[in-house]
């Protein structure tokens, strides 16, 4: 029997005082019970944000897999096309009585070929964990553009409109930038001005030609800064003409407006270097 049950059938048996100490006592249990349940909600809402954050983590790890699965098959499809063209070619030559050195010729190059892919894929994989940090953080993206390993950068985040003075945040994000791939051995890069299609006009900058030039140039002078050797390093712009998304849209313009870092592709390791250079040198 519950103590309101014990006064309610007898009342007349119990004193004012103590009545008044047994509702002191409910409304304390009551008090207790409510704070108890309010931290439960608490932790309930914490837990979920938590499964929340952690299935936003899942989903960006997915599609950095798809993207690589996607980069590995791009790639395994360059392999198949080029060992298809040289299946091709070797059975011209075999008509023509192909000699044995001939085919392990053949078969050495497309081995390289198929190293050589391997190694690019594995390149790939390693700037993703060499950038994991600042990926995470969305301050750049590591993709493939043209068979080339690209790090791209937001300018709204390195410059203020119509400037090529980098912010105090984007000077620390190139400087961590560069320290990473100054540490990439055998590697050159060249850094990319780009803009959306909003045409400037000012006596320091008459187009966008010279504001994405003037940028880059501010870039690589910081990565310099960080310790990236002079010999590594380049400039170049591309003013508005190179865009990856659409300049009808405010996120469209935002994509165009950015700092690309190309990693350098190293010819001398392709099949058929050796070649090229002793034409070139005739």
């Amino acid at each position: 029997m519950t103590i309101l049950t014990t006064l309610l059938l007898g009342g007349c048996l119990v004193g004012k005082g103590k009545y008044d100490a047994l509702q002191a006592e409910l409304d304390t249990t009551r008090t207790a019970m409510t704070a108890q349940l309010a931290e439960r909600d608490q932790k309930v809402t914490s837990l979920e944000d938590a499964l929340a954050q952690e299935k936003a983590k899942l989903a960006d790890l997915d599609a950095r897999r798809t993207e690589l699965a996607n980069a590995l098959a791009s790639e395994e499809a360059r392999t198949k096309a080029l060992l298809d063209e040289k299946a091709g070619l070797i059975s011209d030559k075999a008509k023509l009585k192909t000699s044995v050195e001939d085919m392990k010729a053949a078969l050495s190059e497309l081995e390289a070929r198929r190293n050589t892919a391997e190694q690019r894929i594995a390149e790939y994989q390693s700037l993703l964990v060499r950038f994991k940090k600042l990926i995470d953080a969305g301050k750049l993206r590591v993709k493939i553009v043209d068979g080339r390993m690209v790090v791209a950068l937001a300018t709204d985040v390195l410059f203020a409109s119509g400037s090529a003075d980098l912010s105090p945040e984007g000077s620390a994000a190139i400087a961590e930038v560069a320290t990473v791939l100054a540490s990439i051995p055998d590697r050159s890069f060249q850094v990319e001005g780009h803009t959306d299609n909003v045409p400037i006009k000012t006596e320091k900058y008459p187009s966008n030609w010279e504001l994405a030039s003037a940028r880059a140039v501010t870039v690589v002078r910081t990565m310099i800064t960080a310790g990236m050797p002079t010999t590594r390093v380049s400039a170049a712009s591309y003013g508005e003409h190179k865009p990856v998304a659409s300049n009808d849209t405010p996120d469209g313009k935002g994509s165009n407006r950015r700092i690309e870092i190309v990693v350098v592709p190293d010819l001398s390791g392709l099949p058929g270097f050796d070649e090229l250079k002793r034409a070139s040198a005739n």
